[in-house]
C-alpha cells in the first residue's frame, strides 16, 4: 500500500507544470495593452527585454516565476509613451541656457537674463522661451534695453517656437548683420530707428554661425539631462525633429555604452552635408536608435507670422509669411528622398505651405508603396486639402499647440480659417491615425498635457469653458494610440513597440491614476510612477 501511495505522489508531482524562470513579472495591474481592440490585461512576463506573455495574474503566476515580481496594486500601466515630435537634444541644451519660458513681460525677460549672467559670466549669452503673445503688450520686443545692459556681450534670445531671435547690437556686429543685409526665407525686422534686433527664420542662421559651439562635455550633459526629464514623464521613445550627423553619432555612442537608455527616432536635418552622407546609405537601425528620415522646413511659425498663408494674415493684411525652404528646393529634395529609403518629414504650419507639401508628396510618391511620409504640425489646412491625407500621408501633430495658441490664433487667421486649424479629428478621419507629440521645448515635456489637450481641448486653467472647437477633440483611446502604437507605426516600428504584446520590447509606464477614466481636469496632474525600457526601471 505504501508503494502505491508513493507512486501516486510521484505521478502527480510529475504532472505539475514546471514554471518558467523569467526576468520580471508584473501582476495585479490595470493594463491597457493598446492591442487587439484595446484589450485589457492584469499581468505580463518579461524575458531578455521583451514581453513573453500577457494575461491575468493567475495565468502568468501559474506559468512563470521570476526573481523580480512587481505587484502593481491595481495601478494603471500602458505601453511606454512615444513623443512623435520633439527636440530632445534641444531640450537638453536649454537646461544650459537662460530659461525664459513663462515670462509675463519683457521686463521679466531682462531680469532673468541679468540674473543668469551675474551667476554664469558667459562670453555669449543664450536664452530661450519668450513669447510676446503672453505679455500685456503683444508686440515683438526690441534690442534697446539689451544694448544698454550688455553693450559688449553678445545676446541671443530665442522665441518659444524656435523661429525668431531677439539679439543685441553686439550680436548683430559679431554676425556682420546691418541694414544692407539681405536673407531670403524670413525677415530682419526693422522700424523707423533701423534694425530692431528681431530676426525671423532664415536670418537666424547668421547668428547661429557665431554662437560658440558647446563642448562635448556640455553635449553629453545636455543629452543626459533631457533623458532624465523625459523618463520622469513616462517617455520611452522620442522623435527628435532635426539632428546633425555629429549629434546622432554621439547619441549612438552613448546608447552603445549604456550611458543613454531612451530610444531615439532621429530625423536628420536637411543640410547638404547630412544629405550627402546619409541618403546613399541604408537607414541606420539599432534597438535604441532609428535614423531613417529627413526633417525639412517648409515655412515658419504662426506665432511669429512666419507660417505661409494663402490669404494675408488677418492682423497683418499685407503679410503672408515666408517659405523657409524655397518651393523648388522642396520639390527637388522630395524627388531625391523618394529615390532613397528615407522618409520625408516636413514642417508645415500655414495652409499654403501645407497645400504645397501635400501636393508634392502625392506627385513624387506615385507608385511607391508604404512610405509613411509625415507632415509635421499640419496646423492650418484648407478644407479641400484634407483629402491628401487619404494617400498614406501621416499627420504628426502637437495638441498643446492648440491650447497654447487659441488665445491669439483667431487674430492671425480670422473666424473662417480658424475652423481648419488644429483639426486633429478631421486629420484622424482622413489619415486613419495621428501621431501625437509635444514639440518640446516649444511646449512642456509632459505627455499628460498632450493627452489632456487632445481630449479636453482646454488649457490647465480650464479655458475655454466647453473646450476649443470640440468637434476636433480626440477620444481617450485615440489619444493613447496616438502616443503609442500610431506613433510607433509612423516610425516603421509598430512590430517592436507601441503596445504590450508578446515579442515586443518591454517598454511600459506605470501611473498613479487611471488616465482613461479619471475626470479630464485631473489628467495634467498624473504622475509617472515608474518608466521601464526593455523591462528595466529607468
Amino acid at each position: 500500500m505504501k508503494k502505491i501511495v508513493f507512486l501516486l505522489v510521484v505521478i502527480l508531482s510529475s504532472c505539475q507544470t514546471v514554471r518558467q524562470e523569467v526576468d520580471l513579472i508584473v501582476i495585479n495591474a490595470n493594463i491597457y495593452t493598446v492591442a487587439n481592440n484595446f484589450a485589457k490585461a492584469e499581468a505580463f512576463a518579461v524575458q531578455d527585454g521583451k514581453f513573453v506573455a500577457v494575461g491575468t495574474t493567475e495565468e502568468i503566476t501559474k506559468k512563470y516565476t521570476a526573481t523580480e515580481i512587481l505587484d502593481a496594486h491595481e495601478q494603471t500601466v500602458t505601453p511606454g509613451l512615444i513623443d512623435a515630435h520633439c527636440h530632445f537634444y534641444g531640450l537638453g541644451l536649454n537646461q544650459q541656457v537662460v530659461d525664459l519660458s513663462g515670462t509675463e513681460s519683457f521686463e521679466e525677460v531682462l531680469e532673468r537674463v541679468q540674473a543668469f549672467q551675474n551667476q554664469k559670466k558667459k562670453d555669449f549669452i543664450i536664452g530661450r522661451g519668450w513669447d510676446q503673445n503672453d505679455w500685456a503688450i503683444k508686440e515683438f520686443p526690441t534690442k534697446k534695453e539689451l544694448d544698454v545692459i550688455f553693450p559688449n556681450t553678445p545676446v541671443a534670445l530665442e522665441r518659444i517656437d524656435g523661429h525668431a531671435y531677439l539679439v543685441n547690437q553686439a550680436a548683430l556686429d559679431k554676425a556682420g548683420i546691418d541694414t544692407d543685409t539681405k536673407v531670403s526665407g524670413g525677415e530682419i525686422v526693422k522700424n523707423a530707428q533701423g534694425i530692431t534686433g528681431v530676426l525671423v527664420d532664415n536670418p537666424m542662421q547668421l547668428i547661429d554661425a557665431v554662437i560658440p559651439a558647446p563642448s562635448k562635455d556640455v553635449q553629453v550633459k545636455a543629452l543626459k539631462d533631457a533623458e532624465r526629464l523625459c523618463l520622469s514623464y513616462g517617455l520611452t521613445t522620442v522623435n527628435d525633429a532635426g539632428l546633425n550627423r555629429a549629434t546622432i553619432e554621439l547619441i549612438d555612442s552613448l546608447q552603445q555604452n549604456g550611458e543613454l537608455m531612451i530610444r531615439v527616432y532621429a530625423m536628420i536635418s536637411n543640410s547638404p552635408e547630412n544629405l550627402k552622407y546619409y541618403l546613399p546609405q541604408k537607414p541606420l537601425k539599432t534597438e535604441r536608435l532609428n535614423v531613417g528620415s529627413v526633417k525639412v522646413y517648409a515655412d515658419g511659425a504662426l506665432g511669429s507670422r512666419g507660417a505661409v498663408l494663402k490669404e494675408p494674415y488677418t492682423d497683418a493684411p499685407d503679410h503672408y509669411g515666408a517659405m523657409v525652404t524655397p518651393i523648388n528646393e522642396i520639390a527637388d529634395l522630395a524627388k531625391r528622398i523618394a529615390a532613397s529609403a528615407y522618409q520625408m518629414n516636413t514642417h508645415a504650419i500655414g495652409d499654403s505651405a501645407n497645400a504645397f507639401v501635400l501636393r508634392t508628396y502625392k506627385r513624387v510618391l506615385q507608385n511607391k508603396k508604404d512610405r509613411r511620409w509625415k507632415v509635421e504640425h499640419a496646423q492650418v489646412i484648407t478644407t479641400a486639402d484634407f483629402d491628401y491625407f487619404e494617400n498614406g500621408i501621416i499627420p504628426s501633430v502637437q495638441p498643446t499647440h492648440a491650447t497654447s495658441d487659441m488665445y491669439w490664433a483667431e487674430e492671425r487667421l480670422g473666424k473662417k480659417r480658424i475652423k481648419g486649424a488644429y483639426a486633429f479629428k478631421t486629420l484622424l478621419n482622413k489619415a486613419g491615425m495621428v501621431a501625437l507629440g509635444t514639440d518640446f521645448p516649444v511646449e512642456q515635456v509632459s505627455p499628460f498635457l498632450t493627452f489632456y489637450a487632445a481630449v479636453a481641448r482646454k488649457d490647465v486653467t480650464g479655458f475655454p469653458d466647453g473646450g476649443f472647437q470640440m468637434n476636433e477633440a480626440l477620444t481617450r483611446e485615440e489619444a493613447l494610440k496616438g502616443m503609442t502604437i500610431w506613433a510607433a507605426y509612423s516610425n516603421f516600428e509598430e512590430h517592436e513597440k507601441g503596445s504590450i504584446e508578446v515579442g515586443k520590447f518591454a517598454d511600459f509606464t506605470i501611473y498613479d491614476k487611471d488616465i482613461m477614466t479619471i475626470p479630464a481636469i485631473e489628467i495634467p496632474n498624473i504622475k509617472a510612477v515608474q518608466t521601464f525600457i526593455g523591462g528595466v526601471s529607468r
